[in-house]
């Protein structure tokens, strides 16, 4: 993926292309080209894209990968300050605590709604205890700033009496 730096250095090179190609079309009208039209229709696509690019690079942002984090899905999001993620049960813990913090980066928005200044994560998987039943086990929470995107203020909750509960399932089925 290009960086902030790229796009706008891309973006300078197409804007000289795209000027360039206005003044061939000015010549090109002052001396009666028969592809005159041609070059009106090249410098609008050029500054569309010139436009384009700099859109892109004002709207990329970074996308930090925590090391040791593993896929997760949205369960749940009020699009305010409560997410619900699901994560599979064969999860360690020390991958949980990784994915928590990528949850917690990747899940922050300045534009989420709500009074309450936190935005809280939980963490679950669904256990099957038994044949024909389903168990949902949170396993934790996250509780993060919503007006700071670098917030070094991260709690993380694991709940331990569910994280035994997940390695004494993993256990169990690991055997059989």
């Amino acid at each position: 993926m290009l960086s902030t730096t790229e796009l706008l250095i891309a973006t300078k090179w197409f804007g000289i292309v795209t000027i360039g190609f206005f003044l061939l079309t000015i010549l090109g009208f002052i001396l009666n080209w028969g592809f005159r039209f041609r070059l009106v229709g090249v410098t609008g696509f050029m500054g569309v894209l010139t436009a384009g690019l700099f859109g892109l690079s004002l709207g990329l942002f970074n996308r930090v990968e925590i090391p040791g984090s593993v896929r997760y899905t949205l369960v749940y999001d009020n699009g305010a300050t409560q997410t619900v993620i699901a994560v599979s049960p064969t999860i360690s813990e020390s991958e949980l605590t990784a994915t928590m913090e990528q949850a917690a980066g990747d899940l922050f928005s300045l534009g989420r709604l709500g009074g309450d200044s936190q935005l809280t994560i939980r963490v679950r998987t669904i256990i099957h205890p038994e044949k024909g039943v389903s168990e949902p086990l949170y396993l934790g929470e996250v509780k993060r700033s919503l007006s700071q995107r670098e917030d070094e203020n991260i709690d993380i909750k694991i709940f331990p009496e569910n994280l035994a509960k997940l390695e004494s399932y993993q256990s169990e089925n690991l055997e059989s």
